[in-house]
């Protein structure tokens, strides 16, 4: 699949950066919180899941994929309507 719908809206990267941000730093707050209660396994799934958002050098590197849930219900029913 390569034909992906890529945005320069201001309004949408905002808010996607902004989801971004979020969740890095509730993973982060996360991991933080798992290694200080010893909780290595917990901690290291999210390493293992989120290695790129949390490593400073790929940061800012990882493309972040966004689909809208009512496109897809949208795209659903177009594919399955009978004529």
């Amino acid at each position: 699949m390569s034909n992906f719908n890529y945005t320069n809206d201001a309004d949408t990267v905002e808010m996607m950066s902004e989801q971004r941000d979020h969740i890095y730093d509730h993973v982060v707050s996360m991991f933080r919180v798992h290694m200080a209660n010893d909780d290595i396994d917990s901690a290291m799934a999210l390493a293992d899941e989120f290695y790129e958002w949390m490593d400073p050098d790929q940061l800012d590197n990882e493309p972040t994929f966004f689909v809208s849930e009512h496109d897809i219900r949208r795209l659903y029913a177009e594919l399955t309507a009978e004529d």
